[in-house]
């Protein structure tokens, strides 16, 4: 917002009464077209679609305070893509978890992302756990117990026993033990970093990054599984079903894929029958 108000405006500030839907398009536009700061990674649809969404944000709640008689975005749409979640298959999973690595430092990434896997948690969420959020559940296994930052919904998660070897591996590590964590800290920028590194080793050609673990864990681990959409959304922490039936549809693609490849292979089987016959 402050390079494009010093280069429209000459100033580095504006006054809300100024705000019109001129000024919203001419910023939409002012992100499309502008030289990205870091050319490595330039702003997406969904990147300027973000931008916009926090500024109607702080827009409409001027609107509502009546500091501003008239909202600007009333005619405004936000424009998302609907981008192809990349999940993991139980082979690619398998991979990963039994790759032989030499550095502790890329094992312990590995380690992170497979029980993130197993979890589902954002790396935000995982991130806040402590000691206390570990408890025993009502079928007398070990949980988790915890809130998504993003949206404060209760999060009580079963730990499926790979994950639960995940904690027992860490458990005393000294950072872990005297901080009350339940797993030792590693940026998300070095985890992707990583993650990215293993992922070519084990011959896996997707973009992968650590969200791809929670997407794994929708699909591949709970739904391909049988659990039941409901069950997931809830330990997803998703305050609406219908963000979790989108795996259901990603998970029904793959099994058609499946299928469909499984009629080819018996046609074949089929044909070479009739031609020994």
């Amino acid at each position: 917002m402050y390079l494009f108000l010093t280069k429209k405006y000459k100033n580095a500030d504006i006054f809300l009464s100024s705000l019109n839907y001129q000024f919203i398009t001419e910023f939409e536009f002012f992100l499309r077209t502008c030289e990205p700061l870091d050319k490595s990674n330039p702003l997406t649809n969904n990147g300027i679609m973000k931008h916009m969404e926090r500024l109607r944000k702080i827009v409409t709640l001027a609107f509502k305070m009546e500091w501003i008689h008239k909202d600007p975005f009333a005619q405004y749409k936000l424009r998302f893509k609907r981008k192809e979640m990349s999940f993991l298959t139980a082979d690619e999973l398998y991979k990963i978890e039994n790759i032989e690595l030499s550095k502790k430092i890329v094992v312990k990434a590995r380690d992170l992302f497979v029980f993130y896997c197993y979890t589902g948690l954002a790396f935000v969420d995982m991130d806040n756990l402590r000691s206390n959020n570990l408890c025993i559940g009502i079928d007398g296994e070990y949980w988790i117990k915890t809130n998504r930052q993003k949206t404060d919904i209760g999060v009580n998660l079963p730990l499926l026993p790979k994950a639960l070897a995940v904690i027992e591996k860490y458990k005393k590590e000294p950072r872990v033990y005297y901080r009350q964590r339940i797993l030792p800290f590693m940026s998300n920028q070095r985890l992707n970093t990583y993650i990215k590194e293993i992922a070519a080793l084990c011959g896996i050609n997707k973009a992968i990054s650590f969200h791809t673990a929670r997407h794994t864990f929708a699909t591949t681990v709970t739904l391909t599984n049988g659990v039941p959409v409901e069950t997931v959304s809830k330990m997803l922490g998703h305050t609406k079903l219908s963000t979790t039936q989108i795996y259901v549809h990603v998970v029904k693609q793959k099994i058609s894929e499946d299928m469909k490849a499984l009629r080819q292979k018996l046609n074949v089987k089929k044909e070479i029958k009739e031609v020994v016959v």
